[in-house]
């Protein structure tokens, strides 16, 4: 097969949230492939602005969404990509897998997205080395500060308040989102000279799931080129970023793109402000660090914010009054929801969320538009350009409360999360440096690495 790109797109993808989403938009800018994330299905007249673009994303919020939501909104969602040509339709899922049959069930979206493209198997890459992620024989592992765990016992995702982690062999546990059949190329087999031989094998009855192994660059690479030498007439795949890098190194094996992959440096700024919606013990560490460096830091009254509308506003403008404050003193303020898993916000979010008569899922989109209102408020009343949302489900609803059209990859931060470009139709809006964060991302300094245009590459 020949390795020349087509013509137009190379890859369209939809993703579950939108700190994945960036971080996807990020692995294809920095090897050279061209990217656009949409905020809304991708209209003509936006992309006519961005001839060059060779990938477009959708930002979405499908993580925390229940599966009637998805049979609802991702047929039009992933029909306005297909639509776009590309021979790789993705549906962006976190590198952890997060996942259950009632939420963001990847099984579901699977279910519905291969009916868009005509490819008789649907190929699966979590692991990406790149983000400490790794796939074993089907199993998942992530390295927290330089050690590995299993994912059923890893510190955070074993104990994620909303999909908690307890089974890490990833054939078992998307098993139980769908009755599709699922299959693996494990790291052996990859290395094989008949693995194409063995994919067609596997893809001879309907259009089965295909998890494919990478727990390094020799594997990432042969994924890659596994994916791309067997999309036939176009395939969609559920699949971390580990897809765009496992691409990337494929397509830089053949010289299609350049051999050392790059962003451009963050310049400094003077301040800038961020809201966090993150349970994360990485967050929380990295939001004392900025209490300990002059940073103000605020906390969000959960109580408050999940109460009557007047409970409500009086809580928003106090935090917003304080990092407004903040801002005119010449200090960078955060405004966050809880410090931790074992915040005593967290652990009593379910009675303050019964309390205000919510459900669990509500209320937690409840503290999303609240710090997506303070972050609206903030920006109306100072000269901030650069911005932090730290957390999947709060990066959604701020960047949307924003006004934001689209965001290209402006410099490199921490892998994973980007600084970003917002494109708008408002001139206030428009050009604003942003960065979306999710829970396990960066380093303990990571508030003032964006503050001081500090790129970290991850490197242990």
């Amino acid at each position: 097969m020949s390795t020349q790109w087509p013509d137009g797109l190379l890859l369209a993808y939809y993703g579950d949230d939108f700190t994945g989403s960036t971080d996807a938009m990020e692995a294809m800018t920095a090897a050279g492939v061209p990217t656009l994330l949409c905020l809304q299905a991708p209209a003509p007249e936006l992309l006519a602005r961005f001839p060059d673009v060779r990938c477009v994303g959708l930002a979405g919020s499908s993580r925390g969404r229940s599966p009637q939501w998805m049979d609802d909104e991702l047929p039009h969602a992933f029909a306005s990509l297909a639509a776009l040509g590309a021979p790789i339709l993705q549906y962006k899922v976190c590198s952890t897998f997060d996942s259950s049959p009632h939420t963001g069930s990847i099984g579901r979206a699977i279910d519905i997205g291969v009916a868009q493209m005509r490819g008789r198997w649907s190929p699966m890459i979590v692991g990406a080395p790149r983000l400490k992620r790794y796939q074993a024989f089907g199993n998942l592992f992530a390295a927290v500060d330089g050690e590995g765990h299993r994912l059923d016992r890893h510190p955070t995702m074993s104990r994620h308040p909303v999909t908690p982690m307890d089974e890490a062999d990833l054939r078992v546990h998307l098993g139980r989102q769908t009755e599709r059949r699922i299959r693996l190329i494990d790291f052996v087999q990859l290395r094989s000279p008949d693995v194409r031989e063995r994919l067609s094998a596997l893809a001879n009855d309907g259009t089965p799931v295909v998890m494919i192994d990478v727990l390094d660059e020799e594997t990432l690479a042969a994924a890659g080129k596994l994916v791309w030498e067997a999309r036939g007439e176009g395939v969609f795949t559920a699949s971390s970023s580990g897809l765009q890098y496992a691409l990337a190194a494929h397509w830089r094996a053949n010289g299609l793109v350049p051999q050392t992959p790059g962003l451009p440096d963050a310049s400094p700024a003077a301040v800038i402000a961020a809201v966090s919606g993150s349970c994360s013990p990485v967050t929380a560490g990295q939001i004392r660090w900025a209490r300990e460096h002059g940073f103000c830091v605020e906390r969000l009254d959960l109580r408050r914010a999940l109460d009557n509308a007047q409970s409500r506003e009086a809580e928003i403008e106090r935090v917003t009054g304080a990092a407004v404050r903040a801002v005119c003193a010449g200090e960078s303020p955060i405004v966050f929801s809880a410090e931790g898993p074992d915040d005593p916000a967290v652990l009593a979010f379910d009675d303050m969320a019964s309390h205000a008569g919510l459900s669990r899922a509500d209320a937690a989109r409840r503290v999303g538009e609240a710090l997506a209102e303070v972050m609206r408020r903030l920006l109306d009343r100072t000269p901030l350009r650069r911005v932090v949302v730290a957390g999947g489900d709060s990066s959604g609803e701020v960047a949307s409360r924003l006004g934001i059209t689209a965001l290209s990859v402006a410099a490199a931060m921490a892998p994973g999360a980007p600084l970003c470009r917002a494109w708008s139709d408002d001139p206030a809006r428009d050009g604003i440096e942003i960065v979306l964060k999710g829970g396990q991302i960066g380093r303990a300094s990571f508030f003032g690495d964006v503050r001081d245009g500090a790129s970290w590459t991850g490197a242990s």
